[in-house]
Parts: structure tokens; C-alpha cells; sequence
């Protein structure tokens, strides 16, 4: 929906809540206008429920609103004596239009002393569990986000198994897009193949202040642009269900290209703006590498493997058992290597010729030799030609929605010819560190700025499915920091220690009370 379409939306809303509620509002000692009014009229609306004037915030906020309305729908209907089962359930399940019966057909009696705790034990609980679901709802959404690492392409720094809080307040908390949808869910519902959201209505994309701008090596989690599913129930015939933006899946990658640069990748290592990228300290970029034996000597390589600190099985002997090939092997690791015994030769393997899987996909480089290509920066403009078009085509139609028709050597978008293209935002390259081992920029492309989530920012569990008993725990990568410089530093011993201190103290304070009394 454009910001037109929503404006339009919201005054409708606006004219459905005044013609069902007007009455209400006089019954109440108020104005009836002031039903009209929008945003003023939900203050004076908490004002006659007896609720926080605070709580018209929750009513706009995307996600939030949706379990706001039955509690204020429900709050309305008590305020006015229709305290039964059957009201309540009545009024939630018309989704508030019961509210127009009570407001035109009833006696209405404003009760402005009425009881606000819950009458029973049962209306208690659903009170604590919507306030819980509400905060944990607020949180997940826009401060931070529990994330797990479901591949390989960031080996070495993020690790299978790994559970990370995803903060979403350092680049900007991201509005949801999409409006309806179940809290803390993201595009399926759990142990089903349905989808956990409706399509319509979508807000247009907005970002709350950031702070701190993506920079060239952050790990950054983000949208993957071109999902699309085929789980989702839908008629026959069609391929798939293609996401809102904000319920793509979740892909998590480096950042090694931001908006303006210039990138190639020579040899498998890449250069921004003709320089090499630096990698930090923590990054241990993985190739493929071919490693030569003797043939003559015995090597133990359940111990090698267990040296070279290889976590994914990726070892693996020629049919001549003369060659071990690694996909996924550091450079310190293949220097260890050529000091093994019984090793005579390695090296690291790298792609040439041509692959029409790397984007564009016009069958011109691939993963390891690649570009140079532009970034693209909200604001500047570039040359359209037949050369270019492959690496804008998606930005202009999908990404930017416009319309875009070719006629001849001419260029048409919206309706009008052009032979250049300013763009609407900002555009990332992400990479894994592993680089054979990773589906990234080099197949689909750039990242756009609103499919940005957020920042990995601590790993607060580690679980390793090969380990056995308490070793199943990375106890080393609990409680570490995902960003920094150095080596990986876990703080589980000074959680625990700030543990102990809470419940020791909390003895002591209990037992000083109790002599007390």
C-alpha cells in the first residue's frame, strides 16, 4: 500500500470507530465529535475505560495494535455493563462490531467507578499472559531478536548451532511491513505449513533512527531477497507464494560491500574499490584447497581434521586415494598442512571460466573471479544500456517498483524514456566467510536497505550435534560477543559469579526480614 492508500485506510477506520461509538462517548459525559477525531479520539476513549492515556501508543504500533484492540474492544463493552462470557466473546469475535449493537440498541449505563482487576483467577492469568505476550512481542520486534545458525557460511566466526541475540536497534528498528500476523512468528506457524501472516494490508517501509550505519565487514542479518515458498497451501497451478519483504527468510552473512563502493573478486578474495578487503582478526575466510600425498605414508586424519579445528565434514579422497580435497579449509590451515608428513603439495582451488548461476547471470564470471561491479547508493544516478540493465533490472522493477519497458535501444519506466537511473535507497553486498560453501551476493545479487534486520551482537548458547554429553555445550562460545576486536571472549563465568551474588544476597535479605519480623 502506497502512503496514499493508508491514509485513505486510516480514515476509514476512523469513520467505523465514530459511527459505532459516538453514543458511547456521550453516555460517558463526552463530546460526541470527539469520537471523530483521530488520535485524539483513542486518548479520550483511554480516559473513559479507566486506562493509561499511554496506551493509545500500543493501539499504533504495527503487530501490537492487533492484540490491543479485542483488550480495549473488551475493556469498552465492560465499561458500558456488558461484563458477560458471551459479551466478551461476542465482542471479539465480531472483531468489535458487537460494540455497534450495545452502542444503538442498548440502554447504555457508563459505570466510571467500575472494578479494574480481574474478578477471578481464570481473568487474571489471560491479563498477565496478554501483558507478557505484549512486552515480549515489543521487544522481539524492535529492540532484539533471538537468531540461529542454520549453515556453514560464516565458519570459523559463527557456528552451526549457534543461538545469537540479533539487535535490531542498531541499524534502526524496522516497522513491520506487514500488519497482521501472529506475534514473534515468523512467515509459517509452527508444526504447520501455513503461513503466520496476511499479505494485505502492507505498510510502506520505515525505519526508526539507527545507531550506527552498516560498515564494510559486519556480520548483518537480513531478508533474502529472492525467497520465495512452495510449502504454503495454495491452488494448483501456481509455482509459489512470494513474501512481503519482512517475511523473507532470515539469512545472516558479512557485509563486505556498502553503498558507493566499487567491488571485484579476484582469485577468491575481494577488493573494494581496488583494494583488497581487510578481514577482522575474527574472520578466518575458508577455500576449497587439494592437498597431494605421498601415498607412502600413514596419516591419522581423525586427528588432522580435529587439528585444523574442521567442524564441517568437508574432507574428502580422490577416487586414486593420491588427492584429499577440502572445501572449507583457512589459510593457516593449509600452511599447518604443507608441514604434515606424507603430504607432498596444496593448493587452494579456484574457479575459472565462466558460471550463468553468478549474477547477473549473463554467463560472464564466477565465484571466485568476479566484477568489477557498482554498489548502488540512494541518490546517484547511473547509465542505462543494454551492458547495464542486468544489474539494475531487479532494483528498478522489484526493489523500487517501478515499470520498466524496453523498445528497441530505448528505456521506458513509468511510462516515460530515460537513459539513466537515480536510486530510491541504498544497496549491500553480503558474503560468507566460507566461500565455496556459501549461497550469497554472488548468485542473487544486492541486498537492499529495507530487507536489513539487524546486528548479531552476542551468542548466548552454543550447541555442537556431534558432541556427547555436556560437551554437546560450547562452553567456550557461550556468553561471547559476535562484534569486536581480538579473539572471542566469553563472559559465562561473570554471569554466573553476578548469579550467585543475586541469590546469596536474596538469602540474606529474606532471612534479615524474617528476624526482623
Amino acid at each position: 500500500m502506497t502512503l496514499y492508500s493508508w491514509f485513505v485506510f486510516f480514515l476509514a477506520v476512523q469513520i467505523i470507530h465514530f459511527v459505532g461509538t459516538w453514543k458511547l462517548y456521550q453516555a460517558a459525559g463526552r463530546k460526541s465529535w470527539e469520537a471523530a477525531i483521530p488520535v485524539y479520539n483513542s486518548i479520550v476513549l483511554m480516559k473513559i475505560i479507566s486506562r493509561p492515556t499511554w496506551w493509545t501508543l500500543l493501539l499504533f504500533i504495527p503487530i501490537i495494535n492487533l492484540i490491543m484492540f479485542p483488550v480495549v474492544w473488551v475493556e469498552t463493552l465492560r465499561t458500558f455493563g456488558k461484563k458477560s462470557t458471551l459479551d466478551t466473546i461476542l465482542g471479539i469475535f465480531t472483531l468489535g462490531f458487537y460494540i455497534y449493537y450495545v452502542n444503538y440498541t442498548q440502554k447504555l449505563e457508563y459505570n466510571k467507578d467500575r472494578k479494574l482487576t480481574p474478578e477471578n483467577k481464570t481473568a487474571d492469568t489471560v491479563s498477565s499472559l496478554l501483558f507478557a505476550i505484549i512486552v515480549a512481542t515489543l521487544v522481539h520486534t524492535y529492540v532484539i531478536q533471538p537468531y540461529t545458525i542454520p549453515t556453514s557460511s560464516l565458519e570459523k566466526s559463527l557456528l552451526i548451532g549457534d543461538f545469537l541475540f540479533v539487535s535490531k536497534v542498531n541499524y534502526g528498528p524496522r516497522v513491520p511491513m506487514t500488519t497482521v500476523a501472529l506475534p514473534m512468528v515468523h512467515d509459517s506457524i509452527p508444526l504447520t505449513k501455513r503461513k503466520s501472516y496476511l499479505s494485505w494490508p502492507q505498510l510502506p517501509y520505515f525505519r526508526l533512527p539507527a545507531f550506527e550505519q552498516i560498515k564494510r565487514n559486519d556480520i548483518v542479518v537480513f531478508n533474502w531477497p529472492v525467497d520465495t515458498v512452495h510449502y504454503f497451501y495454495e491452488p494448483k497451478g501456481r509455482p509459489g507464494v512470494i513474501k512481503p519483504i519482512d517475511k523473507k527468510s532470515n539469512y545472516v552473512k558479512r557485509c563486505v560491500g556498502i553503498p558507493g563502493d566499487s567491488l571485484s573478486i579476484k582469485d577468491g578474495f575481494v577488493f573494494i574499490n581496488g583494494k583488497k578487503l581487510i578481514l577482522p582478526e575474527r574472520a578466518k575466510p575458508q577455500y576449497s584447497y587439494s592437498v597431494a600425498l605421498d601415498g607412502k605414508t600413514s596419516i591419522d586424519f581423525e586427528s588432522l581434521f580435529k587439528e585444523l579445528d574442521i567442524t564441517d565434514p568437508a574432507g574428502f579422497r580422490s577416487e586414486k586415494r593420491d588427492t584429499l580435497y577440502f572445501r572449507a579449509l583457512t589459510e593457516a590451515g593449509a600452511e599447518r598442512l604443507k608441514n604434515t608428513p606424507g603430504v607432498t603439495a596444496v593448493k587452494r582451488e579456484i574457479d575459472h571460466g565462466n558460471d550463468n548461476a553468478i549474477f547477473p547471470h549473463i554467463n560472464k564470471w564466477n565465484q571466485d573471479n568476479f566484477g568489477p561491479i557498482y554498489i548502488p547508493q540512494a541518490g546517484k544516478t547511473v547509465a542505462l544500456t543494454n551492458t547495464s540493465l542486468p544489474f539494475y533490472k531487479e532494483i528498478i522493477t522489484n526493489y523500487e517498483g517501478n515499470t520498466l519497458e524496453l523498445k528497441g535501444s530505448k528505456f521506458i519506466i513509468n511510462g516515460k524514456e530515460t537513459n539513466t537511473y537515480t536510486f530510491k535507497q541504498n544497496y549491500y553486498w553480503m558474503m560468507g566467510d566460507n566461500r565455496h560453501n556459501s549461497e550469497d551476493s554472488r548468485y542473487w545479487g544486492y541486498v537492499p536497505e529495507n530487507h536489513i534486520v539487524g546486528k548479531p551482537v552476542f551468542i548466548w548458547m552454543s550447541w555442537d550435534t556431534n558432541g556427547k554429553g555436556i560437551n554437546k555445550i560450547r562452553w567456550s562460545r557461550v556468553f561471547t560477543t559476535v562484534d569486536g576486536e581480538g579473539q572471542p571472549q566469553s563472559y559465562f563465568k561473570y554471569f554466573l559469579i553476578v548469579l550467585a551474588l543475586y541469590f546469596v544476597g536474596e538469602f540474606f535479605w529474606r532471612k534479615r526480614k524474617q528476624n526482623k519480623a
